[in-house]
C-alpha cells in the first residue's frame, strides 16, 4: 500500500511506468532511501515487476537501497578536485564526525564517500551535501560543516554563500556574446520554414558538440525522414566527463538559447515534445530552468501556438541519478523510459527507433544554442567561422594547473598552446583534451590545434604542470571507468576493472613490465570489442600516458620480472589476529631475511652431515629383478 505522499508523487506522474526513475527520486527525497516497501508499493502501482523496480533502483549511484544516512555527503573525486586535496579534506569531515570513508555512522546519522566528477571543477574542491552542489570547500568550512551536522541543522539553512556557482566566463565569441532576445532565433527559424531551416544547417557545417562530431543536417533530417506516430527532440545535459562543465553555464546563463534550439529542432524534424535530460548532479538549477519554461509558456515562446504562427513545442525536465553511461545517447533513452542506463544494440538508432520505439534526435547543450544563433545569422556566416572541416565556435572547459579555470570560446583551429596560454598556464607538462576519455597530449604536441580533424574535444580541457604526477592521473581515470562502467559487455565490465588493479599494484610497489603490457594489451582489446563509446575510449588516455610519461610508471616497478598481485601475507592477517601472534615469524613479506637465513643454516648442517657420511656411488644400484624383466 502506497503512502499518501508517495501516492502523490504517482498521481504527479501519470502512474506512468516510463516515468519510474523520477519517481525514484521523488521517493527517496521523502525518506533518504528506497526501502523494499516502497520498491514494491511503487511496482504494484506501475504494474511493473519488481524486480524491474528494484533493477533501476540499484543501477543509479544516486538511489540508496539501504540506509545512507540523514546527511550524505560526496565528494568529487575528479582528478582536478584531488589535486586541490579533496582527499585530505574528506578524511578531516571523517575524522571529526567519527567514521570511515564509505560508512554510514553508527547512529544513522551521517555518510562521507566519493562520487565520479560534479562539474565543478572550475570551483573545486566540491561536494554534494544531500544532492546540493557546495563549491570552494576549505579546511574552515570543513569545521563548520561538521558542526552544523552534529545539531542536525538542516542542508538548507547552511550557509547560503557555500552553494554559490560562478560560470566563470573567460572568453566570449560568436555563441557567448550572441546578444539575441529571447524567441528572436524562434522567430527567425519559423520565418525560414522547417526547409530553410534544415539547408541553412546544412551550410554551415554544424557538428554535435558533444564530442562524437556528427553532422546536425544528417541527424535532423534522418530523424524528420522516418516514420513514426510522433517524433521528439532530446537535450543531452548530462555532461558527466571529468573536467566538464560548458553545459552547466549554458543552462545556468544561456538557457533560452538553449530552449529556442530545441524549439528549431522540433519545427525542423516535425516534433511537438522535447526533454531535457539533467544530470543529478545539477539538480541546484532544476527549479530555475522549471520556473523560466512555465514563464515562456506565458509568453507565447513555448507550448501551444508558439509566437502565434501554428507551431506546438513543449519541454519537460528529467532528472538522471548518478550514471556517466547515461550520456551515450542510447543509454540516455533507456534512463528516460525509467530504466538502468545500458546502452541499446544498434542498429537501429535512435533516429528511427528511440524515445518510445519512435524517431528521436539527441542533440548536446551547446549544439541546440548554436542552431538557433544558425537560425538568425545563416549558415554561410557561421561556416565562415573556425575551419573547413570544424566549422564555428567551441566551448571549452579549462581547469587544472591554470590560474584562470573556467569557460573559454575560441574558434575552432585554435592550438593547444593558446589555450593553455589564455588560462594562465605555465610550466605545463600534459593536457587532456577530453576530459578522461581522450587524448593525453604532451608538451611537444601543443602546437596542434582544436579541431575535429586534428584534436577532437567534447569541451574538457585539463592542464597539468610539471609537479604533477601522470602515473596518478592516469590511476584516477582507470578508477573513474571501473566505477562508470554499466556492466553491459565483458570486455569493458572486466576491462575497467583489470586496468584499475594493475594500476593499484603498481602504486603498492609490487609492479613488474608484464603489468605494463598488459594495460597496453588491455587498451588495444577494449577499443575493438566494447560494445560502446565507453569501453572504446576508456583506455585512451591511459595509454597515451603509459607511452608519453613512461618514467612516472617505470619507476613505481619494483621487480623485472612477474610479481603477484595478490598478497598472501596480508591475507594471513586474521590468522595472525586468531593466535594473538604477530612476531617476524608470522609473516611472510616481513620475514624474507630471517627466512633465508634459516634456508642457509639448514644447508650448512646437511653439509656437515653429508661429509661424514660415507660417498654414495654416482650409480644407483639397480633393484632385483626377476628373470622376465
Amino acid at each position: 500500500m502506497a503512502t499518501p505522499d508517495l501516492e502523490r508523487i504517482l498521481a504527479r506522474h501519470r502512474r506512468d511506468p516510463l516515468q519510474l526513475l523520477q519517481i525514484l527520486i521523488e521517493a527517496q527525497a521523502q525518506a533518504g532511501w528506497l526501502p523494499p516497501a516502497t520498491l514494491s508499493a511503487v511496482a504494484e502501482a506501475l504494474g511493473l515487476p519488481f524486480a524491474r523496480v528494484q533493477s533501476t533502483a540499484s543501477f543509479y549511484s544516486f538511489l540508496h537501497t539501504r540506509p545512507a544516512g540523514e546527511y550524505r555527503i560526496l565528494f568529487s573525486d575528479n582528478i582536478t578536485d584531488r589535486m586541490l586535496g579533496n582527499m585530505a579534506l574528506m578524511q578531516a569531515l571523517c575524522d571529526k564526525l567519527w567514521l570511515q570513508p564509505g560508512k554510514v555512522s553508527e547512529d544513522g546519522l551521517v555518510s562521507v564517500d566519493t562520487t565520479s566528477c560534479t562539474g565543478m571543477c572550475d570551483q573545486g574542491p566540491a561536494v554534494l551535501a544531500n544532492g546540493r552542489t557546495i563549491t570552494r570547500l576549505t579546511p574552515e568550512r570543513i569545521d563548520e560543516m561538521a558542526h552544523l551536522i552534529r545539531r542536525r541543522v538542516p542542508v538548507g539553512d547552511w550557509p547560503p554563500e557555500w552553494f554559490h556557482v560562478e560560470d566563470n566566463i573567460r572568453r566570449r565569441d560568436a555563441l557567448l556574446d550572441h546578444g539575441l532576445a529571447p524567441g528572436a532565433a524562434l522567430a527567425a527559424a519559423l520565418d525560414r520554414g522547417p526547409t530553410g531551416l534544415l539547408w541553412e544547417i546544412e551550410r554551415s557545417g554544424l557538428r554535435g558538440r558533444g564530442g562524437a562530431g556528427f553532422g546536425s543536417d544528417i541527424k535532423w533530417r534522418s530523424c524528420r525522414d522516418a516514420w513514426g506516430d510522433a517524433h521528439y527532440v532530446i537535450c543531452n545535459a548530462d555532461e558527466g566527463e571529468p573536467g566538464t562543465f560548458k553545459d552547466r553555464v549554458l543552462l545556468a546563463s544561456y538557457f533560452d538559447m538553449v530552449v529556442d534550439g530545441m524549439c528549431i529542432a522540433g519545427m525542423a524534424i516535425g516534433a511537438n515534445k522535447g526533454f531535457i535530460y539533467l544530470r543529478g548532479e545539477y539538480r541546484y538549477l532544476l527549479d530555475r530552468l522549471e520556473t523560466r519554461l512555465a514563464q515562456r509558456r506565458e509568453q507565447g515562446l513555448l507550448g501551444r501556438n508558439i509566437l502565434g504562427r501554428g507551431f506546438s513545442f513543449d519541454i519537460e525536465i528529467h532528472l538522471g541519478a548518478g550514471a556517466y553511461i547515461c550520456g551515450e545517447e542510447s543509454a540516455l533513452i533507456e534512463s528516460l523510459e525509467g530504466k538502468p542506463g545500458k546502452p541499446r544494440i544498434r542498429p537501429p538508432f535512435p533516429v528511427t527507433n528511440g524515445y518510445r520505439g519512435q524517431p528521436t534526435t539527441v542533440n548536446n547543450v551547446e549544439t541546440l544554442a548554436l542552431a538557433a544563433l544558425i537560425a538568425v545569422r545563416g549558415g554561410d556566416w557561421f561556416h565562415a567561422i573556425g575551419t573547413p572541416a570544424s566549422t564555428g565556435t567551441k566551448l571549452l572547459s579549462v581547469s587544472g594547473d591554470v590560474e584562470r579555470p573556467g569557460i573559454y570560446e575560441f574558434p575552432f583551429g585554435v592550438t593547444v598552446a593558446e589555450v593553455i596560454a589564455a588560462a594562465g598556464g605555465r610550466d605545463t607538462q600534459a593536457v587532456t583534451s577530453a576530459g578522461a576519455a581522450g587524448h593525453c597530449l604532451a608538451a611537444d604536441e601543443f602546437g596542434r590545434r582544436i579541431a575535429f580533424e586534428d584534436v577532437a574535444t567534447g569541451g574538457s580541457i585539463m592542464v597539468f604542470d610539471a609537479s604533477r604526477d601522470m602515473f596518478e592521473v592516469a590511476r584516477n581515470f582507470a578508477h573513474f571507468f571501473a566505477h562508470e562502467s554499466c556492466g553491459f559487455c565483458t570486455p569493458c565490465r572486466v576491462g575497467t576493472a583489470v586496468n584499475a588493479r594493475l594500476l593499484d599494484k603498481l602504486a603498492a610497489d609490487r609492479g613488474s613490465p608484464y603489468d605494463l603490457d598488459e594495460l597496453a594489451k588491455m587498451h588495444r582489446l577494449m577499443q575493438g570489442a566494447s560494445h560502446c563509446g565507453l569501453g572504446n575510449t576508456a583506455t585512451i588516455a591511459i595509454d597515451d600516458m603509459l607511452a608519453k610519461f613512461r618514467p612516472a610508471f617505470d619507476r613505481r616497478l619494483q621487480s623485472l620480472e612477474y610479481e603477484p598481485a595478490f598478497d598472501l601475507d596480508a591475507a594471513l592477517s586474521q590468522a595472525r589476529r586468531m593466535t594473538g601472534r604477530d612476531d617476524a615469524g608470522a609473516h611472510l613479506g616481513a620475514n624474507r631475511e630471517a627466512l633465508a637465513e634459516e634456508r642457509a643454516h639448514s644447508l650448512s648442517q646437511v653439509c656437515a652431515t653429508t661429509a661424514d657420511a660415507p660417498t654414495p656411488s654416482l650409480v644407483k644400484p639397480s633393484p632385483v629383478k626377476d628373470s622376465q624383466s
